[in-house]
Order: structure tokens, then sequence, then C-alpha cells
């Protein structure tokens, strides 16, 4: 559909070389990635739905909390949290890079009664998507948050099966039913994947380590089935942990009063 096409009005496209990023801030969502002629990043063009769509960021929780609740506060958290429905600032862009920013307002203190500030640094490189999330706590008392990256890699329903994962020794594509039980599974995220994609090149999907430490522990697996109007992709998201993971302290990220905590993914992508 054209009102899907590259680049549509609210986005900021950034460029290396030949890789082409998009950025549309007023919902944190990475909006494109493509290296040559190989769209990396799925756009959900049969419906145009946003939800189905580039790399959204799932902050301040990206897994659903039993019955919604946030223990600590007893307050209500939807699954993949608030970020992606609020919007951001542009606080600096240039050819090749984008920062944005969330501060905690009126709309998340209900929801996340804490004082932070969330930014996040969005820079194409050649053949490299790099993004930094900056999440810096201004209360007086630890800030728990368990945020995660929720890509959606674009391929063929017909390919899905050839696609080929280093690093998931749990996940064989050649052994799912593709088109009626797709998965949605946590498996444990060894701070780099890689990804052979049929027809298209090499994806790989890793964390770079903060100070020698790594945040993102789980990597959830998931796709539509053929019946669903947009499927032609694959998930594989790097989270900081599964299920409801925002309310067990040991799993989640305890960021201390007065003080920030950052977590790099970097993608890269060769064609073939």
């Amino acid at each position: 559909m054209t009102f899907t096409q590259f680049p549509m009005q609210r986005e900021i496209v950034l460029t290396a070389g030949d890789t082409t990023v998009g950025v549309m801030p007023e919902i944190s969502l990475v909006s494109h990635f493509q290296v040559k002629n190989w769209p990396v990043l799925y756009r959900a063009r049969e419906t145009g739905n946003i939800k189905r769509w580039g790399m959204p960021l799932m902050i301040p929780n990206f897994s659903r909390l039993k019955q919604g609740i946030f223990q600590d506060k007893g307050t209500t958290l939807p699954i993949h949290g608030f970020g992606r429905n609020l919007p951001w600032d542009v606080i600096q862009q240039d050819a090749s890079s984008v920062t944005i920013q969330l501060t905690s307002n009126e709309h998340t203190r209900p929801q996340y009664p804490y004082e932070f500030v969330f930014t996040a640094n969005i820079v194409a490189g050649e053949g490299t998507l790099t993004y930094t999330l900056t999440m810096e706590n201004h209360s007086d008392e630890v800030m728990p948050i368990a945020p995660g990256f929720h890509p959606y890699f674009t391929v063929a329903q017909k390919d899905k099966a050839d696609i080929t994962v280093e690093g998931l020794p749990d996940i064989d594509p050649r052994t799912i039913q593709w088109a009626t039980q797709p998965p949605d599974q946590p498996n444990p995220f060894p701070h780099s994947v890689t990804v052979h994609m049929p027809q298209e090149g090499v994806l790989t999907i890793a964390e770079q380590p903060v100070d020698g430490h790594y945040s993102l522990s789980t990597m959830q697996v998931w796709s539509e089935p053929s019946t669903a109007p947009d499927h032609a992709f694959v998930c594989f998201e790097p989270v900081v942990t599964s299920e409801d993971g925002l309310n067990r302290p040991a799993d989640r990220l305890n960021i201390a009063p007065n003080s920030a905590q950052q977590i790099i993914l970097k993608l890269s992508a060769q064609p073939y």
C-alpha cells in the first residue's frame, strides 16, 4: 500500500553509505532498516498496522505482568509498557543519527511512579544499526525496569523453515509449524545471535557490553500464523527478562537512586 511506503512524512531518515534507517519519534519506533536492497525490518503493508512494524522499544516493561499488576507499587502496566504510546522529543539529529527522549510526566506517574529520563540514540552505520538506550533514575529510591526490543524481521512465509539460527540451540526453524503454530517462547540470549535469512542475507543481533556488563538475558522468538493478515516476519526479540520479570527483583534491572544504566543493541546486516 502506498501509505506505508518509505519514507512516510513523519519518518526521520538516517543514512550511512548504502544503509538507510527510519525513525518515528512520536512512538519511539525504529521504522526502517535497509542495507542495499534488503529491507531488514518489516513494514505491515497489508494492514498498515503500526504495531506490526520495524523495531519498537518496549519500556519500562517488555513482558506481560500477572494480572497486569506492577507489584512494587500496586499499579497497572500494560504488556510492552507505555513507551511506544507516548511522544518522544527529538533532542539531537544529523545525517546518520538521531537522539530522542521521554521524561516522566502526568501520563507515566500513575502507572510507574518514578522520576525518569529515557534517552534513545539511534545511529546508522555501514550495514549496521546501533541503538543506545540510557535510563536515568531521578528518584530517591531504586527504579525497577525491564525493557526490551521487539524487532520484526522481513521473511516470506515460504522461506521461514529455511532460516538458520546460530546461538539459539532450542530453535530449529525446520521443525516449526510456521503456518499454524509459530513459536512464542523465551530462550537464553548469549549476547549475540546470527540469523541467515533465505534470499536476503546474514543478520547479527548483538548486545554490546557496558562497563563489562550485559543487560539483555532473554531472546523471545515469535511470529504470526499464515491466517494473520500481516505475517511475513519473524521476531527475534532481545529483552531483559521473560514474562512477569518486572516483578522479579533478581531478573529485572534495578537502577540506583539518582543514577543511570545503558543498554546498547547492534544489528548488523550483510546481504547475499
